[in-house]
């Protein structure tokens, strides 16, 4: 566990990181992105550390890869290359840069690693992990190849390498059902997330869906009388949904999609209102791309993603901790799995 009074007490020393309004005033462009959800007292004591780690980026040559629900001032403020999974796993394999600063959760870390293992791949914080990529392991996959014998393993990106390595082939959210059409098999096994296996094979009607029981703990939360009230107090309101939801809250939703799903949906439909069935970062990071757009309703937080923070971001890059290692004849299998899904991904669009 990362000991914070020791980080702050060694960047205090290298880093004037006090709140600073007339650096932040500095910042407008970045403040005028996020102002929708961040106070100016906020950016304010933002400031100064976007600033070191934007510099340090460049003394250490180093690039940040940032998942979608990231918070905005990580998001807007030092990110270089956003989006969901598959897009930085694709991002992962043109990085030029001699280190990659991985703002997502371990196994994100560890595809980049996978993807580059010549590269130095750090994580802020080595306890972001994931409620799926916790729900299966090696043996899990090993079980469900003996219950349905022949049927190639899908597994989502949101695994360890361990499982990726032991998968025939993984997805995401935004490619699942285009995998899974694309295999030769009449039968198909995915893991781990249960619910979005549910809701391709309503998707892929032909083959036969068989999955692991595993879930998001921020979308299996959501329930289809949850959606069913919103909509009665908010009418007009359009909700979008993340595939990792119950197949139950996808039928009450208007459009489903991944996080790159929905930045496009939401873009191109330009709803009055909007309720984003995922987590909370999501609205805040692509409001002020669309100012038309009144984001409303609940949503639930990742604990895990909400572990990467810009102080823990500016210590590993000041540090150069902590470094992503996965072992070679794993990362071989785990990096042939990725690749498959890269490949049959770029088949299947051509």
């Amino acid at each position: 566990m990362l000991d914070l009074t020791t980080i702050r007490n060694e960047l205090e020393v290298a880093y004037d990181l006090s709140p600073n309004p007339d650096l932040a005033e500095q910042m407008g462009d970045i403040y005028g992105r996020i102002e929708a959800s961040v106070t100016p007292f906020d950016f304010a004591k933002f400031a100064p550390y976007i600033a070191a780690i934007n510099a340090l980026k460049s003394e250490r040559n180093a690039v940040i890869l940032a998942h979608n629900y990231m918070t905005p001032e990580i998001y807007h403020g030092v990110a270089d290359v956003v989006g969901d999974s598959l897009q930085l796993a694709v991002e992962a394999t043109r990085v030029q840069a001699d280190v990659i600063v991985q703002c997502g959760v371990h196994f994100m870390a560890e595809t980049s690693k996978v993807l580059n293992p010549a590269k130095t791949v750090l994580i802020p914080d080595m306890e972001a992990g994931c409620s799926l990529a916790e729900s299966i392991t090696p043996a899990g996959i090993a079980e469900m190849r003996a219950r349905y014998p022949g049927a190639p393993v899908v597994s989502y990106v949101n695994t360890t390498a361990e499982v990726k390595a032991a998968s025939d082939i993984c997805c995401t959210s935004s490619n699942a059902a285009q995998i899974v059409a694309g295999l030769p098999n009449d039968t198909v096994i995915m893991t781990p997330d249960k619910y979005l296996a549910q809701n391709v094979a309503k998707q892929v009607p032909h083959k036969r869906i068989v999955w692991w029981d595993g879930a998001c703990i921020v979308h299996e939360q959501y329930t289809a009388q949850d959606l069913r009230e919103f909509r009665s107090w908010n009418p007009g309101t359009r909700i979008i949904a993340h595939p990792e939801c119950p197949p139950e809250v996808i039928a009450e939703a208007d459009f489903s999609g991944s996080t790159a799903g929905i930045i496009d949906y939401v873009a191109k439909e330009q709803p009055a209102k909007a309720m984003l069935v995922t987590e909370c970062s999501m609205a805040s990071n692509i409001a002020e791309a669309n100012p038309a757009v009144d984001f409303v309703g609940p949503c639930n937080m990742c604990p895990y993603m909400k572990k990467i923070t810009l102080e823990k971001i500016l210590w590993t890059l000041h540090t150069m901790q902590t470094p992503v290692e996965v072992d070679a004849s794993v990362a071989e299998g785990a990096r042939n799995a990725v690749q498959r899904m890269i490949d049959l991904s770029r088949k299947l669009a051509a």
